[in-house]
């Protein structure tokens, strides 16, 4: 087992895409009565359909509680999908057993939100980064202990880390390391979920050039989550901007920016801060709190808080439509 140059990832069938996603649902069950029976549904993410082509950065952006979370985690099946498909690498996993999905583990890892959670408190470096490795019987041990110095420093840790525990570490150390656990097993597809929204803002910049670095090095594919727009336009190639369990649009990252179709977008972007105090943005101020997932507003679930929203937003769903190459809104004005 190599130990130094990382292996680039390559595909047979570039038009293909690495990761299809087709109608994914994930309702979480609400249970009350003396029968603990089912009396309604936490509906986190309503039959959202999306690809991610291989090497490609695709950002997923959206207020707290609409879903993005949910279904970075439905992807990798931490968590089952109530409904939908993904196929990965051309091979549906959907409904694969647990036995059957282990050899996908290795192609996809996570990055969760915050490595003061995810990152066992009780195990030295040497183990959280090595874990995967001996789970899935890589290397000798000699050969895991190499490759673990070397992830380690490749992300800015001395390889005298690997003996330390997880409380001497800073945040951004910290989410280092569970960068460095999830290429121990260079994996194909990662989720970077809000990775760097617990950080201070200089270290967010940090792990953000070394996530792009290593995106290139690796020949990773990415789905970056965030509530950072302005972080997002800075990695992703494409943007899917969600809303209370649904798409609200999806575009090329430059194209998103420059000229949004979906009011809900517009408002988002409206919010970011313009590094130049002579230049004004007007704000566009969505009233109101996100509603509760529960009970989703019927139709178009953006309609109680759209500044443009009229009676036919209530009755009709607005589907995923193309405006231009690329570009698709799920909005009946635009």
């Amino acid at each position: 087992m190599s130990t130094t140059a990382p292996a680039k990832h390559k595909h047979s069938d570039s038009s293909r895409p690495l990761l299809e996603v087709t109608d994914l649902r994930k309702y979480f069950p609400i249970k009350g009565g003396v029968f603990s029976r089912t009396v309604g549904n936490v509906k986190a993410v309503q039959d959202i359909s999306f690809s991610i082509f291989s090497g490609e950065v695709v950002g997923m952006v959206g207020e707290s509680g609409s879903g993005k979370t949910t279904a970075g985690r439905s992807l990798l099946r931490l968590i089952e999908p109530t409904a939908g498909k993904i196929v990965f690498d051309g091979t549906d996993i959907t409904n694969l057993s647990r036995k059957e999905m282990s050899r996908y583990r290795r192609e996809m890892q996570i990055v969760f939100q915050d490595p003061s959670s995810s990152l066992n408190p009780r195990m030295r470096v040497e183990n959280i980064v090595g874990e995967a490795l001996k789970i899935h019987n890589i290397g000798t041990k000699n050969e895991q202990k190499d490759r673990i110095a070397t992830l380690l420093k490749r992300v800015g840790l001395s390889s005298s880390s690997m003996r330390r525990f997880v409380h001497e570490f800073s945040g951004g150390q910290r989410q280092r390391i569970s960068i460095a656990r999830a290429l121990a097993v260079n994996p194909q597809f990662i989720v970077a979920d809000e990775p760097v929204s617990a950080l201070d803002v200089s270290i967010q910049a940090q792990v953000v050039n070394l996530l792009q670095d290593l995106k290139t090095e690796y020949g990773l594919t990415l789905l970056f989550i965030a509530h950072d727009l302005g972080v997002v336009e800075y990695i992703s190639k494409r943007v899917i901007v969600m809303y209370l369990g649904k798409i609200m649009e999806i575009a090329d990252g430059k194209e998103l920016y420059q000229n949004p179709v979906h009011p809900y977008t517009e408002a988002l972007l409206s919010a970011i801060p313009i590094p130049d105090p002579t230049l004004k943005r007007e704000k566009i101020i969505v009233k109101g709190d996100i509603p509760s997932p529960i009970n989703p507003p019927t139709g178009c679930v953006f309609r109680t808080r759209c500044p443009i929203a009229v009676r036919e937003c209530a009755e009709i769903i607005p589907q995923l439509e193309e405006v231009s190459p690329g570009h698709l809104k799920a909005c009946l004005r635009r």
